[in-house]
C-alpha cells in the first residue's frame, strides 16, 4: 500500500460521510461473524483479458452476496432500544437475505418489504432465514414507501440496503482484504448499483492506496451512477441479466463519495455480463450473478484500457436461478460457435437427411436436434429444409462444416442468431 502516517489523507478533508476510519472500524466490528473471503490471482483469466485479474469471491458468503458486510455493521451498531423494537428493510434480492440471517442470529425482530413480483424463492428463502415478509407494490419505490411506513409505525430502524453510513463502511470492508492480500494493485473494478460496495470500497481504498485507479460498472440499462457523476440525464429501464444492480436512482450518500473519489464509472452490454458468467464459470468453477460478473464484462469490453495492469473484480454475488443460469451457459456456446443452427436445403427425396448427416460426421459436427420441415419454408415445393443444431469446437470448425456441405452441394445457412454471433471467417 502507497498511504503511510507521514502522508496526508487524501480522503479526510473531504467532508464525506464515511472515513477510513469508520471501514476499519467495521471491519473489527465484523471480524469473526462473516467470511474472510478468498481473493487469488487467476492465470488463466489474466491471460484472456489480457491484464493481471485478482478476483475476490464475495460469492463464498452465507448468503452468497457482499451484503451481509453492510447489514451486520449497521445492526451491530443498533442500542437496546433500537434492537428490542426490531428493524425494517427493503429489498427483492440480497440485501434481504442479509439483514434476515443476521437480524435473526443477533435476537433482532426483522420484517422484510419485497415487490409482490418477486420470485417465489427469494421470498421463500427470506423467511426460511427468519425474517417476516411482507409482499406490498409492483416495483421498488413501492416497496420502499411501505418499508418506511412501517418504520415510523413501529418504531423499527430502517436498514437501507446501501444509503447508510454504517452500511457503506461495513461494506468497504471487502477492499481492506483485498489489499492486504493484494497490495500492488493498479486498479479496482467494482460493480454499481446504489453505490455502497463501491463508495465504501473508493474511501478505504483511496487512503490506503491512493494513486490506485477506481472503476464502477453498471449495465447500460440503469445507468443511475453514471448518470450521476456525469451530470447527465440518462434514461434507466428495461429487462437486465443484472437485476441486483438495477437501480434507477443514485444514492444520495453514495453519489457523493463516488463523485468525488472514483476515477470513473463505465456502463457494461447484456451480452459481455453473460459472457462475464460464462468465463467465471468456465475458467474459475464459480456461478456469479449478472451483477456479480459485471466487473469481468468490463475488462472483456475495455481490454486496452486495463491491458498489462494489475486489476482486482468483485464477484459480488452467485444467487442466480437456475434456469436463467442454463439459458446463459447455451447462449454462451452458440457465441463461441460451440453450439449452432444449420439451415440446409435438401432435395425432398428419401436419402437426404441421412446424406446430410453424414457429411456433418465426417466434418467432426455431433447432431444434438434435428428437425425435418417440409410445409413452412419458402422454396420448391420439390425441396425441403433440414434444420439441424450441431456441436463445433469454434467458429472456424463452424465454417469449414459449411464448406463441407456447399461443397456437396447443398445450400446451407447459419440460424439468425447463430448468423449473427458468427462472423464470416
Amino acid at each position: 500500500m502507497t498511504g503511510g502516517d507521514a502522508e496526508p489523507d487524501p480522503v479526510a478533508d473531504r467532508g464525506l460521510p464515511v472515513t477510513v476510519d469508520d471501514v476499519v472500524a467495521a471491519a473489527e466490528r465484523l471480524a469473526g461473524s462473516i467470511e474472510r473471503t478468498p481473493s487469488a490471482h487467476s492465470r488463466t483469466l489474466s491471460r484472456v483479458l489480457g491484464c493481471r485479474v485478482v478476483v475476490k469471491f464475495e460469492n463464498l458468503q452465507f448468503i452468497a452476496s457482499f451484503k451481509e458486510r453492510g447489514a451486520l455493521n449497521k445492526l451491530l451498531q443498533l442500542d437496546d432500544g433500537e434492537r428490542a423494537k426490531g428493524v425494517v428493510a427493503m429489498s427483492a434480492g440480497n440485501h434481504a437475505q442479509a439483514v434476515a440471517y443476521h437480524a435473526s442470529r443477533l435476537g433482532i425482530d426483522a420484517t422484510i418489504v419485497m415487490p409482490t413480483n418477486t420470485p417465489f424463492v427469494k421470498v421463500q428463502r427470506t423467511r426460511e432465514l427468519g425474517a417476516t415478509v411482507v409482499l406490498r407494490g409492483e416495483g421498488l419505490a413501492e416497496a420502499e414507501a411501505e418499508a418506511l411506513r412501517l418504520a415510523g409505525d413501529e418504531g423499527r430502524t430502517y436498514v437501507h440496503p446501501f444509503d447508510d453510513p454504517a452500511v457503506i463502511a461495513g461494506q468497504g470492508t471487502c477492499v481492506l482484504e483485498m489489499l492486504a492480500d493484494h497490495p500492488d494493485l493498479d486498479a479496482l473494478v467494482v460493480p454499481v448499483g446504489g453505490g455502497g460496495l463501491f463508495a465504501g470500497m473508493a474511501v478505504a481504498a483511496r487512503s490506503l492506496s491512493p494513486s490506485i485507479e477506481l472503476v464502477g460498472v453498471q449495465t447500460e440499462r440503469y445507468p443511475s451512477m453514471a448518470a450521476y457523476v456525469n451530470h447527465a440525464d440518462w434514461p434507466c429501464g428495461g429487462a437486465t441479466i443484472a437485476e441486483g444492480i438495477a437501480v434507477p436512482r443514485a444514492g444520495e450518500l453514495t453519489g457523493r463519495i463516488i463523485a468525488a473519489l472514483a476515477d470513473d464509472v463505465i456502463t457494461v452490454r447484456e451480452e459481455s455480463i453473460e459472457q462475464g458468467m460464462n468465463l467465471l464459470l468456465e475458467i474459475e468453477k464459480v456461478v456469479a450473478e449478472g451483477a456479480g460478473a459485471t466487473g469481468v464484462a468490463a475488462l472483456v469490453e475495455q481490454r486496452q484500457r486495463f491491458a498489462g495492469k494489475k486489476v482486482g473484480v468483485v464477484i459480488t454475488g452467485g444467487n442466480v436461478d437456475p434456469r436463467l443460469l442454463a439459458s446463459v451457459i447455451m447462449r454462451g456456446l452458440i457465441r463461441s460457435g460451440r453450439l449452432t443452427r444449420l439451415h440446409v436445403e435438401v432435395p425432398d427425396v428419401p436419402g437426404s437427411m441421412g446424406d446430410v448427416a453424414t457429411i456433418l460426421g465426417r466434418a467432426g459436427a455431433n447432431i444434438v436436434e434435428i428437425l425435418h420441415q417440409r410445409m413452412f419454408v419458402d422454396m420448391s415445393a420439390k425441396s425441403a429444409e433440414i434444420e439441424v443444431t450441431i456441436e463445433t469446437l469454434d467458429k472456424h470448425h463452424v465454417h469449414r462444416v459449411v464448406a463441407a456441405l456447399e461443397d456437396a452441394g447443398y445450400t446451407a445457412s447459419l440460424g439468425r442468431f447463430t448468423h449473427r454471433e458468427v462472423p464470416r471467417a
